[in-house]
């Protein structure tokens, strides 16, 4: 199996910061895209930022210049950089990451359990 486990959520005035990590574990030969994405309250989830294997990078245009997303290939692990939060930034904070567990397999999708991101005015 594959497990995603998030970290670095917390609760920060506006202006702060804060950077999340989610790190993959399991059976894992190669990892693809890797995201974050957020679910405020009353909303659907939305993607915040990408990444693929060779680092280029989306985001959405909200975040932009504000977060920056990156990921250490050796550690299966991406990163999430929050500066200049605002209180709409408040939201649940999942990882997603696109993981094929053999040479033979194609890729799957799987999913953190998500870190509360909550900031005040």
């Amino acid at each position: 199996q594959v497990q995603l486990v998030e970290s670095g959520g917390g609760l920060v005035q506006a202006g702060g910061s804060l950077r999340l990590s989610c790190a993959a574990s399991g059976t894992i030969f190669r990892v693809d895209n890797m995201a974050w994405f957020r679910r405020a309250p009353g909303k659907q989830r939305e993607l915040v930022a990408q990444i693929t294997s060779d680092a280029g990078t989306v985001y959405k245009e909200s975040v932009k210049g504000r977060f920056t997303i990156s990921r250490d290939n050796a550690k299966n692990t991406v990163y999430l950089q929050m500066n200049s939060l605002k209180p709409e930034d408040t939201a649940v904070y999942y990882c997603n990451a696109d993981v094929a567990r053999t040479k033979y397999s194609w890729t799957e999708g799987y999913w953190g359990q998500g870190t509360q991101v909550t900031v005040s005015s």
